[in-house]
């Protein structure tokens, strides 16, 4: 079986003529293609030096198809995209031609006219992918029309959480972003930490007000003394335009804040490990971050908000604590609880006995369903 996957995933070409695109994705991709003939994945080519998040494809099988890149917040940028739709209906159309199934993953600009696209003209099985959060309540106008068009399908759409009223065709879906060998050596670093003061804490996204780095960084800073005494470091990875702006507040804060710019997966991975909290009070259009379950899973306590399926993953008291509202008092309220009484016990319990959550997000388990939901 020959699979088209459309997407919005940046790619580069190295300057050895390599493709790599976002890493997350290409890793699903990497993981998905022994299970068919061919993968192509038509997705967007950008030019100038790939970021560090990006990864080659290691699966032979898989052929990049490139789209000009297209889409963006501003009105020019949308009018753009728009005028660029010819070309990309014509090299998904011709794609298609090859392909047996075909996923297409959204919210994206181009997903306004290539979900009536292949609603419309497209007979061929496949299915849709709807990454952001399905229950958002004011989602911007392409995102709700998507997802407005999206439980109108006839096709099967995969989401982000369980929700009521959810259409029949609208499955419950995770992310996949951890290998069996991830898994194992999660558990095994997980029953080793002790979260012993002084604590250490970490976040790993995008450098930007909205997914709550700026009030981070001020909850560390309004600390009492006593409270700061107890803070080992405070690890940011990831980058973003307003860094500078949160670097020079890090140096107001009276504890050790550390920026690492983007980071591969592996060094990701060993800041999880040498980290006790994971920290993301985000007030952005969240599905259900995977680095959630990929802290979690090396025994990373989240302390994170309540936005679209995360707490259904994440369960207050059980898995970590959860920010039923987003501020500065919210997140100080969990953090002197933390520094002054410890984690509570039943979290790391849970979290270092309790693999089920974090299994959910392997890479095996979502081949598996994807495999079975083709065969229906």
């Amino acid at each position: 079986m020959k699979l088209c996957i459309i997407s919005h995933t940046e790619h580069y070409q190295t300057a050895s003529g390599e493709w790599v695109g976002w890493g997350p994705t290409v890793s699903e991709l990497n993981h998905l293609a022994a299970h068919f003939e061919t993968i192509f994945h038509i997705a967007m080519l950008h030019l100038g030096t790939p970021p560090p998040s990006a990864l080659p494809y290691t699966a032979s099988n898989i052929q990049f198809v490139a789209l000009p890149p297209s889409g963006g917040r501003t009105i020019a940028a949308k009018i753009q995209s728009i005028w660029k739709a010819p070309k990309v209906i014509k090299i998904v159309s011709q794609t298609l031609k090859k392909a047996d199934v075909f996923q297409l993953r959204t919210p994206t600009g181009i997903g306004v006219y290539l979900i009536p696209y292949l609603t419309l003209f497209v007979k061929k099985p496949g299915w849709y992918k709807y990454a952001g959060n399905w229950n958002q309540a004011n989602p911007p106008l392409g995102y709700r029309l998507q997802r407005w068009m999206l439980k109108k399908q006839s096709r099967k759409v995969t989401i982000n959480g369980h929700w009521p009223n959810q259409p029949v065709h609208c499955l419950t879906f995770e992310n996949p972003c951890l290998t069996e060998a991830d898994l194992e050596a999660g558990l095994a670093w997980s029953k080793k930490k002790t979260y012993k003061s002084p604590l250490t804490f970490c976040y790993v996204g995008r450098l930007e007000l909205e997914k709550g780095v700026g009030r981070i960084i001020q909850a560390f800073t309004e600390l009492s003394p006593e409270a700061k005494a107890k803070v080992k470091t405070v690890h940011l990875v990831g980058d973003g335009p307003e860094r500078p702006h949160f670097e020079a507040e890090a140096q107001k804060a009276g504890v050790e804040i550390r920026f690492h710019g983007y980071l591969p997966r592996e060094q990701v991975f060993e800041v999880f490990k040498i980290s006790d909290i994971f920290l993301m009070p985000t007030t952005a259009s969240e599905g259900f971050p995977k680095v959630i379950a990929e802290a979690m899973n090396f025994g990373c306590i989240p302390v994170v908000s309540n936005v679209s399926a995360i707490a259904q993953y994440v369960i207050n008291g059980k898995q970590g604590y959860i920010l039923d509202t987003v501020s500065l008092d919210t997140i100080q309220e969990v953090l002197y609880a933390i520094l002054k009484d410890g984690i509570d016990g039943n979290i790391i319990k849970n979290l270092k006995g309790n693999r089920d959550i974090v299994n959910r997000f392997s890479f095996k388990h979502y081949n598996n369903r994807i495999l079975k939901l083709l065969e229906k």
